[in-house]
């Protein structure tokens, strides 16, 4: 007999039990096992519909399982993605519909890409990923990013299906998505209260070689405490924590908060979108929120205090976007509902300016129990965002000139998948550590070529179009998600100029979900527009 759905909140509690029991090491690793148990359970027995959102909420929470000695990375995410999928491929009227449209793909190829153009663009991006291994050097490395990037599908998918099939609701996706946001908010402020406890070789003890190992496995424990880290601001003799939560860097960590955002946005705006229809704005910004609005600027802060600079120009974007989006709406017809709506969301933005005044304080603080004798530094790493002298960024320019130069002498199929350190002239093993493009669209087609660069492009913007189609045709709750992915989406486009952060596991993940979140809700041609 299948568990109910209402239990999901239990489980979810237990399994999240474990989880930090294991990775703080109050537990043997090992231990990690029973939660695999527990979620591989829940995942065949539970309703499809909430193994799903189970899945979704355990993102960040996932962590390697340790196999062996010699192999302990392998992800527990990915036995459950693929139990799901089985699931979903398993039920009779899902199998037919597939094999009605397996049938119009092979009868008529043009007709199915007209009927499914996602379909079509992921299609031509995975076979330029496939293409792109006949002139990898490591092709074996290859083969594994291209089996990881199409199991981290496996869940999106079938949630895509399960919205459009009416059996699973947006309402419960984005209040899903909204927990594992929380949860890495919460312990990126915990984890930024311990530099004031210890020292940075406890630190570094505690996060690299325990909880770190205890979540990703022993290679990547090495590399975060031998190779390096992005998990510290250096000025001289003095450090500053960069948040990075329960993320391997400080990139990842921000990118995930600013992809999740608009969830919290939405669900602690819920009295605002019942006001919304008879109120002026005005009105409206003065109606109380409910209190679960506070993780809005929480999640503002977190990102600020990852040290990310790439964020933080992204939010400029975000901001010439807004008066973009306002021409549009004021020129179209749509309802005010909706217009007040967005001018809602938007205005958060304002607050993640503001709360550089409460970063800068803390960001100067002394932490790792040293002294600081510089105030100017967080002011200084502000202004290091123009500075093309800078360390970083001047190494980033020369990144981006190799990978232009490779791209000229492989324009047609890159170097190969996963086989970016290639371009660099370095040991492959460090893609892992690392070695990127600093640059999602330099990075797509030093590996795969320009055409899946093209690919890549046409997918972003028919992603953002997609968004604002869905917003001009949402209700309730979704429609102020929609607003706030309007302005999130192409803040992380924007960031993605800078580090091709897509391809971490856990921002993948939920990157994807969104992706299928917008796709399932966004209205089919035939739709009549309601605004």
């Amino acid at each position: 007999m299948k568990l109910q759905s209402k239990h999901l909140t239990l489980w979810y509690v237990i399994y999240a039990i474990i989880f930090a029991l294991v990775i703080t090491g109050l537990v043997d690793r090992r231990i990690i096992f029973l939660g695999a148990l527990l979620l591989a359970y829940w995942s065949l027995l539970a309703p499809l519909e909430s193994a799903v959102l189970m899945f979704v909420q355990c993102i960040p929470l996932f962590t390697a399982l340790p196999l062996s000695a010699t192999f302990d990375n392998f992800n527990l995410w990915r036995p459950i993605a693929l139990i799901i999928f089985a699931r979903l491929i398993a039920e009779p009227t899902v199998r037919a519909s597939l094999a009605r449209s397996l049938r119009l793909l092979y009868t008529s190829p043009l007709r199915w890409a007209r009927a499914y153009p996602i379909g079509t663009i992921f299609i031509i991006l995975t076979l330029g990923a496939a293409l792109s291994l006949l002139n990898a050097a490591h092709v074996l490395v290859g083969i594994k990013r291209y089996v990881l990037i199409m199991n981290a599908a496996l869940v999106p998918m079938t949630l895509w299906a399960l919205i459009r099939m009416n059996r699973l609701s947006v309402e419960r996706v984005i209040e899903s998505i909204a927990t594992p946001i929380r949860i890495v908010v919460v312990v990126g402020f915990l984890q930024l209260l311990s530099t004031y406890l210890i020292d940075v070789y406890q630190f570094m003890r505690i996060w690299g070689e325990g909880i770190q190992r205890n979540q990703f496995g022993t290679e990547w424990s090495y590399i975060a405490t031998h190779v390096g880290n992005t998990w510290l601001a250096y000025y001289g003799n003095q450090l500053s924590l960069r948040v990075f939560s329960l993320f391997p860097d400080s990139h990842s960590f921000p990118s995930f908060v600013l992809i999740g955002l608009p969830a919290l946005l939405a669900l602690g705006a819920t009295p605002i979108i019942r006001k919304a229809q008879d109120a002026s704005f005005m009105q409206m910004a003065r109606t109380y929120a409910a209190w679960s609005i506070l993780w809005v600027p929480a999640a503002y802060l977190a990102i600020i205090l990852s040290g990310t600079r790439g964020m933080w120009v992204g939010a400029v974007v975000a901001c010439f976007l807004v008066l973009l989006y306002r021409m549009l709406l004021w020129r179209s017809q749509i309802t005010e509902l909706r217009k007040k709506l967005f001018s809602y969301a938007s205005a958060y933005l304002i607050a993640f300016f503001l709360l550089f005044g409460v970063a800068w304080p803390i960001f100067i603080s002394p932490q790792f129990l040293l002294g600081k004798q510089d105030i100017s530094m967080f002011g200084n790493r502000i202004r290091s965002v123009l500075d093309f002298g800078e360390t970083s960024n001047s190494l980033r320019i020369e990144i981006w000139k190799q990978s232009l130069g490779s791209i000229a002498r492989h324009p047609f199929l890159g170097v190969g998948l996963g086989n970016f350190p290639v371009v660099l002239e370095q040991d492959i093993e460090l893609g892992r550590a690392g070695s990127t493009a600093h640059n999602l669209y330099l990075h797509v087609a030093a590996e795969m070529g320009v055409a899946s660069l093209v690919v890549v492009v046409l997918l972003c913007l028919r992603l953002w179009h997609d968004v604002w189609v869905w917003f001009r045709e949402s209700d309730g709750v979704a429609t102020l998600y929609s607003a706030g992915t309007l302005l999130s989406l192409p803040w992380f486009l924007a960031y993605m100029m800078t580090d091709p952060i897509v391809f971490d596991e856990r921002v993948l993940l939920l990157f994807s979900v969104i992706c299928a979140l917008v796709w399932s809700a966004t209205p089919r041609p035939s739709s009549h527009a309601k605004s």
